[in-house]
């Protein structure tokens, strides 16, 4: 799991009714799952991709960018709920639930 998504969970803990029952989810689906930081290749990718999109005019939300960036540096499968955020991003392989 990348930081971006760990940070966009923590955001959801954050906006729920029930925070402390979410937190407690969260905290367990993280401890289960690696994180992966960002490295210096994260910027060119993020610019390659950012770039694309810009010239296509089919932009997408920066921390969306951030997320399906470091999948891409990773070469790892994006998982979501919503692939419609992530469907632009060229090269990037989603696996929805």
């Amino acid at each position: 799991m990348s930081l971006f998504v760990m940070c966009e969970l923590m955001v959801g803990v954050e906006r729920s009714d029930r925070a402390l029952a979410e937190r407690r989810r969260v905290d367990d689906l993280i401890a289960t799952v690696p994180v992966t930081l960002p490295g210096a290749g994260l910027a060119s990718v993020y610019a390659r991709v950012l770039a694309g999109l810009q010239r296509r005019g089919d932009l997408i939300a920066t921390m969306d960018l951030l997320i399906a960036s470091t999948a891409l540096v990773d070469g790892a499968p994006l998982v979501t709920r919503n692939a419609a955020h992530f469907e632009r991003v060229p090269d990037l392989q989603i696996l929805t639930y």
